[in-house]
C-alpha cells in the first residue's frame, strides 16, 4: 500500500474506505476541516457513508493511507450518526465553491476555491497546504452568477499556498452549490435529502436554489416538516408555487397545511388551477383519515382497456413502486374524482393474463374500497389483513377519489423523528484497534 504526500479533497470524496483486511467499510463523503487561532487549517476526520446509508465520523488518526482508488483505515468505526460540531467545516459541502481573496505579487484578486490539498506533517497531522483557485476578474459579473448560485467554469486557475488565501473560513453572502451536488450525484433522493438536512440553513437555501424544480420537489418530500417549511419560505413565491406543482399532491397538501393559512392560500392561488384543485381537496380532509392519507395520482383505466395498456402504465419509471402495485378500474371520467369505481387489478394479475384481455374482466372485487372518512387504524388493519401496499378510497357516491399507499401510512405511524433514528444499527463496528482523535470525544469515534 502506498500513501500520497498530498491529496486533494475532491478526489478523496467518493473513494471506498477499506479496513486492514481489505474489506470495504464504506465510502468517503466529505472531509472535516477546522481552523486554529493562527489560521492554520487541519483535516481532523472523514465523513464516510457505511451500509444503510448512515454517515459516520472516522478520525484522520485512523487513516493509514490514501491511494487513488481507496482510503485505508484501522481502529473502531463508531456507528453513531455524524453530527457536525461548532468550529468544524465540511470541505465538500461548505468550503469548495467559496469566494475568497488571493494575494499575488502584493495584490489581491477574487477567486473561487475549487479544491483543497492536504498533507501529513511530521506529527502525522493532516494540514491543508494548498488551494486550487479559479480567478474571477469580473467581480460584478461574478455577483450576478452567484445570485443564481451557479458558476460557469471560466477564468484562470491557480494552485496556491493556503496562507495566500483570505476568507476561506468566512461565510460568503452567496455561494455556489455545484461541487457539493456533483459529489453527491450518485445518491438516491432520500439519501441526498439526509445530506441537505444536515446542512446549516444558509447552505440548505443555496442548495435548494441550485436544484431544478422537479429535483427539489422530490427532496422536499423526503425532508422533515421544519426543513420543508424553511426551504419553501426561502423561495420566491412564483418558484415556490412551481415546486409545489412538481410535488405529489398529498405531499404538497401536507406541506401547505404546515404554513400559515394566508400564506398557503397565496401559494395555491399562484399554482395552475388544475394542479391546485387536487391539493385543495386533500387539504379538506383530516390528516388521520383515509382522505388525509391518500394521493390523487392513481393509475386509472376504463374496463375495456387492455392488460397491455395497464402494464405499460405501471412500468413507467416515474411511478412509485407502491402505486405501481395495482391499477384501478372505473367508469369515465378516468381522472380523480372518477366515475363509478369497479375494482382494482393487481400488477401480478396483469402479468398472468394475455395482453389483449380487458382489465374489466379481471378486477379483484374482494377488496372493499375505503371511505374518505375511514380512520387511520382501519386503514392500517386493512392493509395488514390483505397483505396490500395500496388501497382505493371512494366518496359517498362510489367514485374513486384517491389511493392510499403503505409508505404514506408509515409516515403517519412512525415517530416524528424517524428519519433521525436508526434503532437497527449497532453503535460500533470493529475494524482494528481503537484510537480516538484528541479533538473529538468518543461519541464520534
Amino acid at each position: 500500500m502506498s500513501s500520497q504526500t498530498r491529496v486533494f479533497v475532491a478526489r478523496i470524496a467518493g473513494l471506498v474506505v477499506l479496513d486492514p483486511l481489505g474489506d470495504q467499510v464504506g465510502r468517503v463523503r466529505d472531509v472535516i476541516i477546522t481552523f486554529a487561532t493562527n489560521g492554520q487549517a487541519r483535516a481532523i476526520g472523514l465523513v464516510i457513508e457505511v451500509p444503510g446509508r448512515r454517515r459516520v465520523f472516522v478520525p484522520m488518526t485512523r487513516v493509514t493511507g490514501i491511494d487513488p482508488g481507496a482510503v485505508f483505515t484501522t481502529g473502531l468505526v463508531n456507528m453513531r450518526r455524524f453530527e457536525q460540531r461548532t468550529g468544524e467545516y465540511l470541505a465538500m459541502a461548505e468550503l469548495l465553491d467559496r469566494s475568497v481573496q488571493v494575494r499575488e505579487d502584493g495584490q489581491l484578486f477574487s477567486g473561487v476555491v475549487e479544491d483543497l490539498g492536504i498533507e501529513q506533517n511530521a506529527r502525522r497531522d493532516w494540514i491543508v497546504t494548498k488551494a486550487f483557485v479559479r480567478r474571477i476578474d469580473d467581480v460584478s459579473g461574478a455577483s450576478k452568477a452567484m445570485s443564481r448560485l451557479t458558476r460557469r467554469r471560466t477564468g484562470t486557475t491557480f494552485l496556491v499556498d493556503i496562507d495566500r488565501i483570505q476568507g476561506l473560513h468566512q461565510q460568503a453572502p452567496a455561494q455556489s452549490a455545484e461541487s457539493l451536488l456533483a459529489s453527491y450525484e450518485d445518491l438516491r433522493v432520500a439519501d441526498l435529502a439526509e445530506v441537505i438536512h444536515d446542512l446549516n440553513p444558509k447552505r440548505r437555501a443555496e442548495v435548494a436554489a441550485a436544484l431544478d424544480d422537479s429535483k427539489l420537489a422530490d427532496i422536499l418530500e423526503e425532508l422533515p416538516e421544519d426543513d420543508q417549511v424553511e426551504i419553501l419560505a426561502g423561495l420566491e413565491i412564483g418558484r415556490a408555487a412551481d415546486v409545489l406543482e412538481a410535488m405529489e399532491p398529498d405531499d404538497a397538501a401536507d406541506l401547505l397545511a404546515d404554513l400559515p393559512p394566508d400564506q398557503a392560500e397565496q401559494l395555491l392561488a399562484r399554482m395552475e388551477p388544475d394542479e391546485a384543485a387536487p391539493v385543495r381537496r386533500l387539504m379538506s380532509y383530516d390528516e388521520n383519515t383515509a382522505g388525509g392519507l391518500m394521493t390523487t395520482e392513481a393509475i386509472v383505466l376504463g374496463p375495456e382497456a387492455s392488460v397491455a395498456e395497464g402494464l405499460a402504465l405501471v412500468r413507467r419509471e416515474q411511478i412509485a413502486p407502491a402505486l405501481a402495485s395495482a391499477v384501478y378500474v372505473c367508469r369515465p371520467p378516468l381522472e380523480t374524482p372518477t366515475g363509478r369505481f369497479l375494482g382494482m387489478v393487481h400488477t401480478q394479475a396483469l402479468l398472468r393474463e394475455t395482453p389483449s384481455s380487458p382489465v374489466g374482466s379481471i378486477v379483484d372485487k374482494t377488496i372493499e374500497p375505503l371511505l374518505a372518512t375511514a380512520p387511520l387504524g382501519h386503514v392500517t388493519r386493512t392493509l395488514a389483513t390483505y397483505n396490500l401496499v395500496s388501497l382505493p378510497v371512494v366518496d359517498d357516491s362510489g367514485r374513486l377519489i384517491g389511493v392510499i399507499t403503505v409508505d404514506d401510512v408509515l409516515d403517519h405511524i412512525l415517530p416524528e423523528d424517524w428519519r433521525e433514528e436508526r434503532h437497527d444499527l449497532h453503535p460500533t463496528m470493529t475494524t482494528g484497534r481503537s484510537e480516538d482523535h484528541p479533538s473529538r470525544s468518543t461519541s464520534h469515534g
